[in-house]
């Protein structure tokens, strides 16, 4: 065989196997315990989401390599796009100068725009990333005090779109459906009506609701248990999403703990928490811009809360903001500079340190601790499997371990350092008293996990 044969043939080979392998245990499903997401074959599946909203209607293909590799690289799982995008993604054309639907109608999409949304989705399953595809943007529902639209949809075009989208990407296994794109379902319209029809068209062409795993994103609702509000009984809705508004001091966690303790039992997230780089509460003359520590506060606050994955976000990603466009909401930096910002990578230690202990019997559990009810800024969040338990102490606070919590006569504990990923001993001790923790640090910026292990299960160190 001439060289040159062989090299396209091992080319070939390699790209097959590398698209196949990430998903080689199937696509999502809910765990049996409705607590986590898994592979069709029991496999866990962490959720580490990344915010692009614009993904497809703003990034040419080699832009969208370069940013899915990154981000594949960085331990990311999930990247959330639209295909009908917010800044005016029907008019505005992608950059190979294609729009979504022929004459606004969702009965009409555009087979070279979706031709485009195709290779990405495909690259990232190629990366090991599954898309979080969401069909349209809330805008084109109703614009709001914001948002371009125009206003496109209604019961039956939405029930073809999403039959239209079913039928597209059915086969494809790295795709989980999100609707509502920002938006919540107003009183007294046809707004669930709407989102129901698109879900059952999608679930249609599928093939059934086991072949398309399925949510809301929702705008912040506070305690009204985000997305599962008004969906939390349907059979489409498969887990529940909140958004946080992008301010500091949300008590995310009261949130997170409304929808984990929601009847019938869904798994629960944060879907759109304080972007990175994002001017806080929308107010960055008074109040500047968030940070890494920000970010981070927030995915473990969420996840030790009950959270079954979390998404970060940065605000200069979500719009791949870069000289070709304006900038929107405060001084930004481009997309490509801002792919290594430092909650971005810290990211990484989030994934490690929540895979690194069995995920399925993890259980949200304050009464571990002493001090379980101090504000966002202290915050001291604790959650625990069967012989393991991770403390998140916000601002290095020091704070008190109840015994008997988990298995063992004795515990390891470990300092893990969200920051930088290093640990460092915390001693063992008996698990038949109170035991007091005071972090390696305190104060703003300065937040530890303490790690707890049964000294008898001999878990790896992190």
């Amino acid at each position: 065989m001439k060289k040159s044969v062989f090299l396209f043939l091992f080319t070939c080979l390699s790209g097959f196997v590398l698209a196949q392998k990430p998903f080689a245990n199937g696509r999502l499903k809910v765990s049996d315990n409705k607590r986590y997401l898994v592979h069709q074959n029991g496999t866990p599946f962490f959720w580490l989401g990344d915010t692009a909203w614009e993904l497809f209607h703003r990034l040419n293909r080699e832009e969208a390599d370069q940013y899915l590799k990154h981000r594949a690289e960085q331990g990311f799982t999930v990247v959330q796009a639209v295909a009908l995008a917010e800044f005016d993604g029907l008019k505005e054309p992608n950059p190979y100068g294609e729009v979504p639907l022929v004459d606004n109608d969702p009965t009409k999409p555009n087979e070279a725009y979706f031709n485009h949304v195709d290779y990405i989705i495909d690259k990232a399953a190629q990366y090991g990333l599954v898309i979080a595809f969401l069909p349209t943007w809330g805008d084109k529902i109703f614009k709001s005090s914001w948002g371009q639209g125009p206003e496109i949809f209604n019961p039956s075009n939405a029930k073809v779109y999403g039959q239209y989208l079913g039928n597209r990407y059915k086969s494809r296994e790295n795709i989980v459906w999100v609707l509502g794109g920002d938006r919540q379902p107003r009183d007294g319209s046809t707004d669930v009506e709407l989102w129901r029809a698109m879900a059952a068209g999608i679930q249609e062409a599928v093939g059934g609701t086991d072949k398309a795993l399925m949510t809301y994103h929702p705008q912040p609702n506070g305690l009204n248990g985000g997305a599962s509000k008004w969906f939390k009984s349907d059979a489409w809705f498969d887990f529940n999403m909140h958004q946080n508004g992008h301010c500091r001091d949300t008590p995310m966690y009261d949130n997170i703990t409304v929808s984990y303790n929601n009847q019938p039992t869904k798994p629960t997230m944060d879907a759109e928490p304080i972007y990175e780089d994002h001017p806080v509460c929308f107010n960055v003359k008074d109040l500047g811009t968030s940070n890494a520590y920000d970010v981070r506060l927030y995915a473990y606050l969420d996840l030790f809360a009950g959270a079954h994955g979390h998404t970060y976000g940065c605000h200069d990603i979500w719009q791949m903001y870069s000289a070709k466009r304006p900038a929107v909401n405060g001084p930004h930096i481009f997309w490509q500079e801002a792919l290594d910002l430092s909650g971005a990578n810290q990211m990484k230690h989030v994934k490690r340190l929540m895979t690194a202990r069995p995920i399925l019997d993890r259980v949200p559990d304050q009464s571990l601790i002493v001090e379980n009810n101090l504000n966002p800024s202290e915050r001291i969040q604790a959650t625990r499997g069967t012989d393991y338990a991770l403390i998140y102490s916000a601002a290095g606070k020091p704070f008190t371990v109840n015994p008997g919590k988990i298995s063992g006569k004795t515990v390891t504990a470990t300092w893990f350092d969200p920051r930088s990923g290093k640990t460092q001993s915390a001693n063992t001790f008996d698990n038949q008293k109170p035991v007091q923790f005071k972090p390696p640090t305190q104060g703003y910026g300065q937040d530890w996990v303490l790690v707890l292990d049964d000294t008898a299960k001999n878990y790896p160190a992190l």
